[in-house]
């Protein structure tokens, strides 16, 4: 299990990432757009998200770090962008640290299946700390 620092952007995500990993030497990041995304006829996506960087991460010292652009008419506060995000490779563990982090908080997306993995939900936790929780499959190392 560990635990990622994610962070958001307003929009630059894909001129903060490079910036980042040429100031720590990584890697070029391989990035997914939500343009990258499969379409679903229920909720079209806005000619201005599609150009937008939905996930992106960079190794920093052996550190993962994950970044995204919010998705247009999100709120975006500068300094409040930044979640703490728990992978691991037993669903069950991922439902039981989700159930308790809950308690007193606020939901925003409860555990579900997604494209990018078996299980992942988000949450505020009740001090206001923003949490992200997925399932780590061996496939899905972007």
């Amino acid at each position: 299990m560990a635990v990622d620092v994610y962070i958001n952007f307003n929009g630059n995500c894909r001129e903060a990432v490079s910036f980042y990993a040429q100031v720590f030497g990584a890697e070029p990041p391989q990035l997914m757009t939500f343009g990258d995304t499969p379409p679903d006829p229920s909720y079209p996506l806005p000619e201005e998200a599609k150009k937008l960087i939905m996930h992106t991460r960079l190794n920093i010292n052996g550190s993962n770090v994950m970044f995204s652009d919010v998705f247009p008419g999100m709120p975006f506060i500068e300094g409040n962008n930044i979640t703490l995000a728990i992978t691991n490779k037993s669903i069950d563990e991922i439902k039981a640290l989700f159930n308790k982090m809950k308690e007193g908080g606020k939901v925003g997306m409860e555990l579900q299946e997604t494209f990018w993995s078996k299980c992942y939900g988000s949450l505020t936790d009740k001090f206001g700390i923003g949490w992200q929780f997925s399932h780590e499959s061996e496939q899905a190392q972007m």
